[in-house]
């Protein structure tokens, strides 16, 4: 296997560009409907979800990775300072991959790079809201080291989701 940049040759994780916005969200949704969770009060029905270069371009303190895999755009994942959270608190937002690349490590290097920038921007706590329909996920952000919390943190308006984590990110190491 090739590596380069530090990851196989056929793998690679750069910022979003505009070129990617329909793409990017029909991989949101088709994850969505392929777990049952394409419902009110979650991204499937965000106006934003149809234009994440422009929502992100246009915010300090975010950022938003793509994966591309054999060179074809396979998911996203990214950090936004959304409404209302707690100082130096920002989310781990829409993550997702298309299914026949699951179990390849991209949505832990996904993550992995949010963080990094997270920590790198000041940031020192990570929170994210997700579903119950989207077991594979739960399982990586706790083997990242999230931990579950009561309730809702800040003003998503993503009432749809009723799972909430946060990450220590001074507890949490760097990925080089």
């Amino acid at each position: 296997m090739e590596i380069s940049n530090g990851l196989p040759k056929e793998i690679n994780i750069r910022k979003i560009e505009e070129r990617d916005n329909r793409e990017l969200a029909s991989i949101i949704r088709s994850t969505l409907k392929e777990f049952g969770a394409n419902k009110p009060g979650t991204v499937y029905y965000d106006n934003t979800t149809d234009s994440l270069y422009q929502l992100f371009e246009k915010t300090p303190g975010s950022i938003y990775y793509v994966a591309e895999y054999n060179n074809e755009l396979v998911g996203g994942g990214g950090i936004f300072p959304s409404p209302g959270l707690p100082g130096g608190t920002c989310e781990l937002v829409k993550m997702y991959l298309l299914k026949k690349v699951r179990g390849l490590g991209l949505g832990r290097l996904l993550i992995e790079r949010s963080l990094d920038f997270a920590k790198a921007y000041g940031y020192t706590q990570v929170y994210l809201e997700t579903m119950p329909e989207l077991k594979l996920a739960l399982k990586a952000y706790e083997k990242l080291g999230f931990k579950y919390i009561d309730s809702a943190l800040g003003n998503t308006g993503h009432f749809g989701c009723d799972l909430f984590m946060t990450l220590d990110l001074n507890k949490h190491e760097a990925s080089t």
